[in-house]
């Protein structure tokens, strides 16, 4: 059975609760065992997949989600690809599969479509393609 690790970033609560609760639902469905941490913002979820590759406990794979939506300074980009960079790094480099749900967005109804776990339902792709990349490992 598969252990995955899910790192959220609720930095846009109503977001990310909604990309949550489609990742739970994907990962529940496929009875997956998995661990829920917290951190603050978009470039603290790579730094958490560092700390839990080089744990103790094993994971198979992790499912990264948050929300970094538009402003009007440059911090956007900044933030959307430095994050999106850091988490394919430790991805390639630690062979681990990471299904990456940190929305990258222009505004907070394009956020709300994505999240909602009715909607396009994000959260439960990247559950999905994190599970997807587990069982291809496996065979591989």
């Amino acid at each position: 059975m598969s252990y995955v690790l899910i790192v959220e970033s609720p930095y846009y609560k109503s977001i990310s609760d909604e990309l949550l609760l489609g990742a739970k639902k994907e990962l529940e469905e496929k009875k997956v065992q998995y661990k829920h941490v917290i951190v603050s913002g978009a470039l603290e979820i790579p730094q958490a997949i560092a700390f839990a590759i080089n744990s103790k406990m094993k994971f198979d794979g992790v499912i990264a989600l948050g929300c970094v939506i538009r402003g009007e300074t440059s911090h956007y980009e900044i933030v959307s690809v430095e994050s999106a960079r850091s988490i394919m790094s430790l991805a390639i480099n630690n062979n681990i599969p990471i299904g990456n749900a940190i929305l990258t967005v222009d505004s907070m109804e394009q956020a709300k479509v994505r999240a909602h776990h009715k909607g396009r339902n994000k959260g439960g792709d990247a559950a999905q393609a994190c599970l997807n990349l587990i069982n291809l490992k496996a065979i591989l």
